[in-house]
């Protein structure tokens, strides 16, 4: 047994973490600490049973201390990250509080906490592979000894947090993993991101911006496989090691959003409902979403290509995404079409209290 406090719980995946870890670990203890910022949302952890949230900020010292203390925490799993990269180009000053500050906050909660007794302890950093920088077209994939070289502030803020939780592995000797994921999606996803906000776009009739010529490329990795590899890193990882977890499916953002569009397509002819409910939509009229498609002015020091090289976690601690691209972008998908309720008050920043739909699969493309 395990008493986790997942920090950022509230969020995409760290709610799906939680769900996750409560299904597979059901005598476990879990504390949610999320400061409920506009990214995230009480009602996604609905219908978890056994989960104690508490609303507070990873930067406050006291409330992390006491938090460890009170609930005798021996697993911390966090999440709590300002994410965003534009947001990041417009507001940097609050990636470094909470990305870096809030990190050495609860460095420090840990340690004091902890008090030098590491036994079955553990501080694990979730982490971006966005601190490696960009890759050029032909260029092996990213691994654990690839050099840091962000170029955003957001992955500045995280590279940054990942030394000081090195750090104080090397110095304090707190025992500590990190693991550096791909781009997740799946269910829960904020709609300011590019699968939610094209697809509720879409369901507007609002354009699809596409950045500069739509080539950058990114590897997909489904949520719960990204938890999978967390589960595998808390089980069988070594303390100061560091892990890159990928969904092997590197995708040009043109292929992701064509593939969007045909999903979307194939949503609104197999279920004659979704006119009535969105129509506003391309194929709610005849079309096709590929009309939404605009190219705008490229994003600031946009990476061109981002790629995992995942093998030491496979060989070393047997992980392997369990689920499909072209199956699980589908569901994806049609969870956004069936969970209209939850985006709209997502989007507003409420804290809606209701029933989140099931995933649900609807006719893919190949991908």
């Amino acid at each position: 047994m395990r008493n986790l406090l997942v920090t950022g719980g509230a969020g995409f995946i760290g709610a799906n973490f939680v769900r996750y870890w409560r299904d597979r670990y059901p005598a476990d203890g879990i504390v949610v600490l999320d400061l409920l910022t506009y990214a995230g949302n009480r009602a996604n952890l609905d219908g978890v049973r056994g989960v104690t949230f508490v609303h507070g900020d990873i930067g406050d010292p006291v409330l992390t201390t006491a938090l460890l203390r009170a609930y005798a925490i021996d697993t911390i799993v966090n999440f709590a990250a300002e994410t965003h990269v534009d947001r990041s180009i417009t507001g940097p000053d609050a990636f470094c509080r909470t990305n870096v500050l809030g990190t050495q906050v609860l460095l420090d909660a840990a340690r004091t906490a902890w008090g030098g007794d590491w036994r079955r302890r553990r501080f694990h950093q979730v982490s971006t592979d966005e601190v490696y920088g960009s890759l050029e077209p032909n260029a092996p994939g990213f691994n654990e000894a690839t050099p840091f070289a962000p170029n955003s502030p957001y992955a500045a803020s995280k590279a940054s947090a990942d030394h000081l939780v090195r750090a104080y592995h090397r110095t304090f000797g707190l025992p500590v993993t990190i693991s550096h994921c791909s781009n997740n999606y799946g269910p829960l996803q904020y709609p300011e991101k590019l699968i939610p906000l094209f697809v509720l776009n879409a369901l507007a009739g609002k354009p699809m911006p596409i950045y500069g010529d739509g080539l950058n490329v990114r590897d997909w990795l489904f949520v719960d496989d990204h938890c999978h590899g967390i589960e595998c890193i808390l089980t069988h990882g070594r303390p100061g090691e560091h892990y890159v977890i990928g969904g092997g499916c590197e995708l040009t953002n043109m292929e992701l959003v064509d593939g969007l569009c045909a999903t979307l397509d194939s949503a609104f002819a197999a279920d004659p409902t979704l006119t009535r409910r969105y129509p506003a939509a391309p194929p709610a009229r005849g079309r096709s979403c590929d009309e939404l498609k605009r190219f705008v002015p490229d994003r600031l020091g946009h990476d061109a290509r981002y790629a995992i090289d995942d093998r030491r976690i496979r060989t070393e601690l047997g992980y392997a995404p369990r689920h499909t691209f072209r199956q699980h972008f589908a569901i994806t998908v049609q969870w956004f079409l069936d969970a209209d309720a939850w985006w709209q008050e997502s989007a507003a920043g409420q804290v809606p209290v209701l029933q989140l739909p099931p995933t649900r699969p609807v006719e893919g493309i190949a991908l």
